[in-house]
This record gives C-alpha cells, structure tokens and sequence, in this order.
C-alpha cells in the first residue's frame, strides 16, 4: 500500500532533485535537561548528541503551549492555537465541549504537510497525531491534511503501536530516495509521555540507578534516541544526510506528578499499559514549571537542527528566540513553497537564523493563552499562567482574570528569577494593551464543523 501511494505521489508531482528533505522530529513531553548534551547525569542520547555536534543547538527555541494539542496546532498552521480555539488538549468531545474547543483542528485550516505536498514533497506522518482523539471515531485523519501516508495513534481508526514509528519512516524515506523524491516527514514521537512502555534490553542499560522510577524514564527516552539513530543512519547509507534538513524538538516541557506518587501501571487507550506518572522524571535545568505551564519550563524545550553545509555544525545559539510558529513559514521558504494565497502566519521565516546569524531581535510578538486557575493548584506553583506575551527582552505573565501578573526580562533573566513588574510599570502597560489588541483578534467559538456527532447527544 506504501509503495503504490508513494508511486501515485511520484507521478503526479514533477521531481525537485535540488530541494533539501525535511525530517522533523517532535517527542513528546521531553524536557530541556534531558538530553546528555544538556548535562544531564544519566540520561543517555547519543544519537541526538551527534545531531548536535553536527548542526546547531538553539537554545531559546519556544513551543506555543505547555500542553500538546495546541503545541502541535502551532507547528501544523504557523498560527497561534487560540485562533482555533485550541487551548488545551484533545479529549471526549464532552471535555471538549465544557472547555468551549473544537474536536479536532479544522483539516481546512493551513497546513504544512499540505502546502510542501502542492510544492512537490511527497509527505508522510508516524507516531503520535492528537490533533483530534482515538475517542472521537468521526474525526478527520492524517490524510485529510496533505500526508500521502501516515501510521499513528491518537487519531481515528487504528493505531499504530508506538514503537513502529522510526520503521515505518525509514521505509518511506527509502522509497522517497529510490525516486529522488523529496520528502517532508513528520515524525512525532510518544517518549517521554505516559504510559511509559518499557523494553528489557533498554532497562538492563540503566540497571544500576538506584530509582526504579529513574530507570524506567532512562529506558523510555534511550529507546527514543536509538529509533531516531537508526533514522540517521539510513540518511547516511542512502547518502542523503547532506540534502536534508533534521530537527528534533519538543511539544513541551517535561511532564511531573503533583504530589508524591505511587508507581504503578497504567492503560491510555491510544498506546496501550505502561507505566504510570511516578516515573516521570524529566528535567528543565532551572527553568520554572513544567508541563501545561507557561513559564519557560514548560515551554522552553530543545531545538537541535542539522543542515550539513548550511546550518553551522557545533554550535551553541543561546540568543535567538525562535517559536513553533516560525516552523510553517521557515519551511516553506526553504523548500521553496508558496504560501496559499491570502495567508499570513504569527510567525516569521528564521532561515537566516538558522544558517547561523544569530539574533536577540524579533519583529513580531508572541503570545500564549491557556485555560489556567489562580491561584495555582497545590504543588504546582508555576501552573496558573492564562495569558503571556514576550515582546523584545520582555515575557509579562497574567492570571485569566488579569489580577495577578508578572514581569520579566527575558535576555538578562532567562530563567525567570526575578519579577520586576514594580520597577517597569510603563512596560507593562504596553505589554497589557498588545495582549488586549491581540485577545481582540480571537474567535469567541469554535465553527460548528469541527464538532463530532457526539455533540449533538450533550
């Protein structure tokens, strides 16, 4: 079946042997520590450390949510999730409802996959989608968005296990190279989210941490960074690395349990049993918060991009704020794909950037809305953050009903240690009126159409 939709792919596009692949590698909840490039004491990732060493490690890059369907949304459309009315995560259309989302992104909305397909790209998605729901049967999948072919799971219809993702890639990437095809690739891996699915021989690698906890988490993101080794590797044997651009990410920061947990074993009905919260142990390196938070803890994740010959191979870019919304247009400029006509992205294209002229500037304004309570539930301070905008040096935080906010300056406190709303009242004025313009533009409901019959019965 791949190879004859990969066929159909081949013969209806004309091919672009000069324009570079695109493999884009997104895991989901891992955190800014947890990579042994980063420092980390245990955790073992090889295969992301050589990305590194032979590309650019940017460290300001900025997802646009703390939470992953939204974060996701970002990535697909260029366009701040809030304009979908996606604030949170995908669910039973009844959570869906009560927190007034739509049931899945809108598969008429603009789309990556889509746009580089029109441009000659023959696209495929693996691994995690949720961008609706496995629990909501009638919602659109992968196809509906331009993919010629995907494998996943937390979408409709049958889903893919989730260690089958780096295979299945490798399979279209080799079918794609046979055809010098270029390719875009989506590949949205599940670590380290719950369940953690373990496997004995990743287990045995970390059998000497006292934590059992800690070598659960170890074992999961290992198994993680071995799948996307073998990735690389076919980019090597198929001698293709030198054509194509990687990255690898993250939908946000890491995922940690409120309180003391017991750990025990769990079921999603997407991916299966595994193990439970207990056992996730990712880490921010200082940043505050962690996931569904908007301090930069849970949404300050890695950002590692490799271009042999046109992204700077070992460096450290530790000024430049790049965000998830940059990656549509920033794409697309590189594989040379015309926007639809009409659109216009929050984001900016970062090409410059990328190919190594750094910059502490940006031109247009970010900003993040979140369903958050204040003030912030036990055990998680960080996590009451509603709205947040950086614009310049400047992040200034707001609870949902404007009552509490904090600011703070971004290039000299990266980590956020220290509030000066006090001291720059006038910034926050005019922080607080491009919010406000900003809110302004925002649908007040989703449309009706990307609602599942299950409405109807509420």
């Amino acid at each position: 079946m791949i190879i004859a939709l990969l066929l159909l792919t081949f013969f209806l596009h004309p091919v672009f042997a000069d324009k570079p692949n695109i493999l884009f590698i997104f895991a989901d909840d891992w955190g800014w520590g947890d990579l042994s490039c980063h420092g980390h004491p245990y955790l073992k990732t090889p295969h992301l450390d050589r990305l590194a060493q032979e590309g650019t490690d940017f460290q300001r890059f900025t997802v646009a949510s703390g939470v992953c369907s939204p974060s996701r949304t970002a990535v697909m459309t260029g366009h701040f999730p809030a304009r979908y009315n996606i604030n949170g995560h995908f669910a039973w259309v009844s959570s869906n409802a009560k927190r007034n989302m739509p049931d899945w992104l809108d598969p008429q909305a603009p789309s990556l996959a889509r746009i580089l397909q029109k441009a000659g790209y023959a696209t495929a998605h693996y691994g995690k989608w949720h961008l609706a729901n496995n629990m909501i049967p009638d919602s659109p999948t992968p196809d509906q968005y331009g993919f010629d072919h995907y494998g996943a799971f937390n979408c409709s219809g049958e889903q893919m296990p989730v260690h089958e993702d780096a295979n299945q890639a490798i399979e279209f990437i080799k079918i794609c190279a046979e055809k010098k095809q270029p390719f875009f690739v989506n590949l949205w891996i599940h670590e380290p989210h719950t369940p953690f699915h373990t496997i004995p021989k990743y287990e045995w690698r970390f059998r000497n941490l006292e934590s059992r906890e800690d070598q659960i988490y170890a074992s999961v993101l290992s198994h993680a960074d071995d799948r996307i080794g073998a990735v690389l590797e076919t980019l090597d044997q198929l001698k293709i690395t030198e054509n194509t651009l990687v990255i690898f990410s993250s939908d946000n920061g890491p995922a940690r349990a409120r309180a003391k947990t017991e750990l025990a074993l769990t079921y999603d009905t997407a991916t299966g049993a595994g193990w439970g919260i207990a056992a996730a142990k990712g880490t921010t390196n200082g940043r505050k918060g962690y996931k569904s938070a908007l301090f930069e803890g849970g949404i300050n994740v890695p950002f590692i991009a490799r271009w042999p010959g046109k992204i700077p191979a070992g460096k450290t870019d530790r000024s430049s704020l790049i965000s998830a919304v940059d990656l549509l247009p920033t794409l697309c400029e590189i594989a040379c794909a015309e926007l639809p006509k009409g659109y216009h992205p929050d984001g900016l294209s970062q090409v410059d950037v990328l190919k190594g002229t750094s910059s502490t500037q940006r031109a247009k304004p970010l900003f993040w809305k979140m369903q958050s309570r204040y003030p912030a539930p036990k055990g998680s301070p960080y996590h009451w953050v509603s709205y947040a905008i950086v614009s310049g040096p400047w992040k200034l935080l707001l609870s949902a009903d404007g009552a509490h906010q904090e600011l703070y300056h971004l290039l000299d406190d990266p980590l956020e240690q220290k509030e000066v709303a006090a001291l720059h009242p006038e910034t926050v004025r005019k922080l607080l009126s491009q919010l406000e313009a900003w809110k302004k533009t925002l649908p007040n409901q989703p449309p009706s159409h990307v609602f599942s019959s299950e409405r109807s019965g509420l």
